[in-house]
């Protein structure tokens, strides 16, 4: 359908997961994809499984390496990416850490401060150099946050300040860029419990009954797949989200619907 054709994506995170899903699905719907990752092995196989299954007249799809809590990293990328594009049309800030597991009262300040250097200080970097790079062109930026940015859970203290810093970070950069009379569009997804190498850490940190237990609560009883939350952010890149800016759009198999 070429649903973003002639459309400039950054990935981050885009080495697995949601962020390898989300790549390759904006390629092969026209878009030319940047994915960017500190995991570079990864990355470029990323990459090169994209370009494979898309024709060159569609799509394209090209890594960098990126440390998202590094301000001049994101300058050097999205230099890059404009320098070699011609501009920025859509920003996915996907990259992100779990939390560790920890109990409050026994987590160290250095444990708290790499999650959220990773899941709010790379998010807002990405906002704020994006915005700068969109602002005469216009485009659209989608942040993944998670179900715990709307929820509690024990033992993710870390994880869901993170993610609750970035739906609100989301929501005022949204309403910010409208007031500024700025053509960007700011929208955080929000996915479940999904079949990820970040849930599969989580899992194996904790153990099976982990898995169990969010398969228990969970309606569909069982765990998404990574390619669920991509199409939900292909939404919210393309000119169908027109009118949708500031909003949070979950996919959780109706986890927060119990």
């Amino acid at each position: 359908m070429a649903r973003v054709a002639g459309k400039v994506a950054l990935v981050t995170g885009g080495a697995s997961g949601i962020g390898r899903a989300t790549a390759g699905l904006l390629a092969r719907e026209g878009a030319t994809v940047v994915l960017s990752d500190l995991q570079d092995e990864a990355g470029e196989r990323a990459a090169a499984e994209i370009a494979a299954e898309i024709t060159a007249d569609v799509g394209s799809a090209r890594y960098l390496h990126h440390d998202v809590t590094d301000e001049a990293a994101w300058e050097a990328v999205i230099g890059a990416v404009v320098e070699d594009h011609g501009g920025l049309d859509i920003l996915v800030n996907n990259a992100g850490v779990g939390g560790n597991g920890l109990p409050i009262d026994e987590m160290p300040m250095a444990v708290w401060r790499q999650c959220l250097a990773v899941n709010l200080d790379g998010v807002f970097l990405g906002v704020k150099h994006g915005i700068r790079a969109m602002k005469e062109r216009g485009g659209a930026i989608i942040n993944t946050s998670s179900i715990l940015g709307i929820v509690g859970l024990p033992l993710t203290a870390n994880y869901a300040a993170s993610k609750g810093g970035v739906r609100l970070l989301t929501k005022t950069a949204a309403i910010e860029c409208a007031a500024r009379g700025l053509p960007i569009r700011v929208n955080s997804v929000h996915p479940g419990f999904i079949d990820t190498p970040m849930v599969d850490g989580a899992i194996q940190l904790r153990g099976p009954e982990l898995k169990q237990q969010i398969e228990t609560l969970q309606p569909t009883g069982s765990l998404g797949e990574p390619m669920d939350i991509a199409e939900g952010i292909l939404y919210l890149a393309s000119d169908a989200a027109k009118f949708v800016t500031g909003s949070e759009l979950v996919i959780d198999g109706g986890y927060l619907a119990r």
